[in-house]
């Protein structure tokens, strides 16, 4: 099998997510060791995931959130009358498929907008 050519088709039918697995794999693993449909199959989630990575930087991007934030980091500790249950209900985002509006208000310096940039995320 012709690594080159390959990977140049690859490219040129913008698969390049499965042209970079196919890199990686051809110098990693022998063909002996996967069957062709395993192989394949490895090429094509690595293409979905690349693709899906891509849209989701793209998405980021554009929304052009102020912070790096995650719900993960939020502080349910600090005094703010932040309810666990509601903010993690709401990061699950239910509220964008019912098409609900969402509104953080709040005084001055309590980190609305981190929650926003986390919920954004």
């Amino acid at each position: 099998m012709l690594k080159h050519p390959t990977l140049d088709q690859l490219y040129a039918l913008g698969l390049h997510g499965m042209a970079k697995a196919f890199a990686d794999l051809a110098d990693a693993v022998q063909p002996k060791d996967l069957a062709h449909a395993d192989w394949l199959a490895l090429l094509l989630d690595r293409e979905a995931s690349w693709r899906k990575d891509k849209r989701l930087t793209a998405r980021l991007r554009a929304a052009k959130l102020r912070h790096q934030a995650s719900v993960e980091d939020t502080d349910y500790r600090a005094a703010r009358g932040l309810d666990h249950a509601l903010f993690q209900k709401l990061s699950e985002g239910d509220w964008i498929d019912a098409h609900d509006n969402l509104a953080l208000v709040g005084p001055a310096g309590v980190g609305k907008s981190w929650l926003a940039c986390a919920i954004g995320h």
